[in-house]
């Protein structure tokens, strides 16, 4: 791991150390930030409170060759038990703030990627603004819902995009205009590497009771059907075409197996719940016996709608 690596790498710790606003963990464990609480060290984990801060510490990683992966909020992604080689970087505070405009019947919010969706979702009802609704009870961050191009209830967050800001992988600034991104079912098709840090969306302005009522509404029907009380990533598998990844896996009669202390929950056949000490490896054993299962039964070929992160 990296102890063995240190004087190779040791004059990157050694750059990292200087810059304003970064804060350096070496062999930090992922478990803490993950919502399925499991996961290895991260060589180095690199938490980010300042634009010009994430630039040079991406700059440095690219000038020493050192691989790196962006951690939102840690849902809808599964670390390697072994961990993740290279750096893992957390976006901070600057990253954490909103910013509203109205324009005759319509609104704007311009969106840290480190902002928590459903603060956001709330927020936008409390002022009035519809158009965010479907974003109640998205576990993660703003950035990590747009990277997944993430929904529910029939919308999602190609429907409300204007404008998306990032970081090359070298450090460099990048912009995306609506017209210029190319959303499909779960995915924005970013170029590779992009790591996004704020977004633009356009509302419409409407009745703040209502959509608090309805942003209410949703929390119960999210209650009702998803698992409560034990850690998870959320949704496993995506969607496939006219079908649903919970209903095939209850049918294949996966629905509430377990390996370890993982198990497929008993309330939504989609949902993978931690009862406590689960492994990465657990999970990825249920994952791969649900999908073997649904294939055989159904030629439906399930596809991972979770990240998975680290050494495998």
């Amino acid at each position: 791991m990296l102890a063995a690596m240190t004087q190779e790498i040791s004059p990157l710790h050694q750059t990292l150390s200087t810059i304003a606003g970064l804060k350096v963990k070496i062999d930090e464990p992922l478990a803490r930030y993950t919502t399925m609480k499991i996961g290895g060290p991260a060589d180095y984990f690199l938490d980010v409170d300042a634009r010009p801060a994430l630039a040079q510490a991406l700059k440095a990683l690219s000038e020493h060759r050192v691989p790196f992966c962006l951690l939102g909020k840690g849902s809808n992604v599964l670390v390697s038990d072994r961990g993740v080689r290279g750096a893992v970087i957390r976006l901070g505070e600057d990253f954490k703030r909103a910013a509203w405009r109205e324009e005759a019947d319509r609104a704007f919010v311009e969106v840290g990627a480190a902002y928590a969706m459903t603060q956001l979702v709330r927020e936008a009802a409390r002022r009035g603004f519809g158009g965010l609704e479907f974003g109640e009870g998205i576990p993660g961050s703003v950035g990590g819902a747009l990277y997944m191009n993430a929904g529910a209830y029939g919308s999602e967050m190609e429907k409300i995009v204007e404008r998306v800001e990032g970081a090359t992988p070298s450090g460099g600034a990048v912009a995306f205009t609506r017209d210029q991104m190319t959303f499909s079912y779960r995915d924005s098709n970013l170029p590779p590497g992009t790591i996004v840090t704020a977004v633009t969306m356009r509302l419409e302005k409407r009745d703040a009771a209502e959509l608090s009522a309805k942003v209410r509404e949703l929390v119960t029907r999210r209650k009702s059907s998803q698992p409560a009380g034990f850690p998870n990533s959320g949704s496993m598998f995506r969607n496939p075409p006219g079908d649903f990844a919970g209903r095939l896996i209850e049918a294949a009669g996966w629905k509430g197996r377990r390996v370890g202390q993982a198990q497929i929950s008993e309330r939504h056949g989609n949902f993978i719940v931690n009862h406590g000490g689960a492994t990465a490896a657990d999970v990825k054993a249920l994952m791969d016996g649900a999908r073997m299962e649904v294939k055989s039964k159904f030629g439906v070929e399930l596809v991972p709608e979770v990240r998975f992160l680290g050494d495998w």
